[in-house]
């Protein structure tokens, strides 16, 4: 096992910049805010509600987990945010419509009034689905990114930050796949003198996150900063990253149950999803291209979880079928249906079908301030490149090249609290439980 880093303390403020300042980021400023002044609860955040075991059963030493390892404390965060469309943090909550106007927006108002997105390194060529004024004017990608360094140092500044965090909640831009401007930092550097085509904006990001050592989190299934050019990068730099596109309703579902499936080496003959959902990110996943990156992130969980290739006789003709419609009419309150046709002993068929009404950023939300709260941390303790850690967030976890994801929901959640434990000097759970019964032999 690797040495112990020496965490550094979490002094000061932590400034938390959000490309794309819509229903799943002002869900989480607002959030952060109505926790601080006592008015709402943190459900959803490991990092402020969950507690972690340390040693054996009978011990019984359970503290929260922000209580183990020093994480930044939430009156310690301060708001950034890019975004083409110029929306104040109220008026952009108002009309997400995630949370409800008296009890939570009005009583924060002031504070989200006081939070204003800068102009976006956007390109409506990546999201044919959405426009908006607050853009930056370039002759070149890389002078757009020059201009996010120049936000990033600007926002630390005026914030009054010590540190900083990435995390893009910006919308799902159309299909990319790595290419050779994506495979050296010499190439996608000349990409964004060329103006490539393959270089999209929230790579943008990224690479001025890297650039400027931030913490970048990818919350898209965008290709944003899991290529080599970046990976090296950030490697280089010593920045921790990770991605991507959060975990939230259908997929979280299926990392639940088909490890319980695997587990009892019950069969999968078909699974087919389908959801309805409005907001922005509905409509913009209306878009053919857009919806083609969002299937790809999806339609990946199930092979990895079921490995078809080692149990052909359960999973090798198993038909994965994905759907998404934009609906208005039902908002960010996201429906997720499963239809699933298990088989069991002797190949005898069954079926399980799924339902599951959710509010897709409620349940982002937790997950953005997590993932700002352990990517900080990541930094401190020496951290670098991918965070495969943090896997548990995502439906695509970044893994380091010719490692497989890890999907299974309960793995994943091991990982990150052993990775807890190793940090705060504790020793990882094995759960073998063994000595329990020595006095009994």
């Amino acid at each position: 096992m690797k040495d112990r880093p020496e965490v550094q303390p979490a002094r000061g403020k932590l400034g938390v910049l959000l490309p794309g300042f819509g229903a799943v980021a002002t869900t989480f400023v607002a959030g952060v805010e109505a926790v601080r002044r006592g008015i709402a609860l943190p459900f959803g955040s490991l990092s402020q509600m969950q507690t972690i075991r340390l040693g054996q059963r009978t011990e019984a030493c359970t503290p929260l987990i922000k209580d183990l390892v020093p994480l930044a404390g939430l009156d310690d965060l301060v708001f950034g945010a890019w975004d083409p469309i110029p929306d104040d943090g109220y008026e952009s909550a108002l009309n997400a419509g995630v949370f409800d106007r008296h009890e939570h927006l009005e009583p924060i108002k002031g504070f989200l009034q006081s939070v204003r997105p800068m102009e976006a390194a956007f390109d409506k060529r990546y999201v044919k689905k959405l426009d908006g004024p607050n853009v930056k004017k370039s002759r070149s990608k890389r002078e757009l990114a020059e201009q996010l360094r120049e936000d990033i140092r600007a926002f630390k500044a005026s914030s009054g930050a010590d540190r900083l965090v990435m995390v893009w909640c910006g919308s799902t831009e159309v299909f990319i796949r790595p290419g050779r401007a994506h495979e050296t930092l010499a190439a996608f550097e000349k990409a964004m003198d060329a103006d490539d085509h393959e270089i999209a904006p929230s790579m943008l990001y990224a690479y001025a996150a890297i650039k400027e050592g931030v913490p970048y989190a990818n919350g898209a299934p965008n290709l944003s900063v899991d290529f080599p050019a970046l990976e090296k990068l950030a490697a280089d730099r010593g920045v921790p990253i990770g991605g991507k596109d959060f975990k939230t309703g259908q997929t979280l579902i299926k990392t639940v149950l088909s490890p319980a499936f695997k587990a009892r080496m019950l069969g999968v003959a078909g699974w087919y999803s389908t959801n309805i959902l409005g907001n922005r990110d509905g409509e913009v996943l209306d878009d053919p291209e857009s919806f083609k990156t969002k299937e790809e992130s999806k339609l990946g969980v199930l092979e990895h979880v079921l490995q078809p290739d080692i149990y052909p006789e359960l999973y090798g003709k198993l038909y994965h079928k994905v759907r998404i419609n934009y609906y208005p009419p039902r908002g960010d309150n996201k429906e997720g249906w499963d239809n699933i046709d298990v088989f069991g002993w002797c190949g005898y068929p069954m079926q399980i079908k799924v339902d599951f009404l959710c509010r897709d950023s409620i349940l982002a939300a937790p997950i953005v301030l997590d993932l700002a709260l352990f990517l900080d941390l990541a930094q401190r303790a020496g951290m670098k490149g991918i965070q495969e850690w943090l896997s548990f967030y995502f439906k695509t976890p970044h893994t380091a090249p010719g490692l497989y994801p890890e999907h299974d929901l309960f793995i994943q959640h091991m990982k990150l609290k052993n990775t807890l434990r190793w940090l705060a000097g504790e020793e990882p759970l094995t759960h073998l439980g063994l000595d329990y019964y020595d006095h009994l032999d």
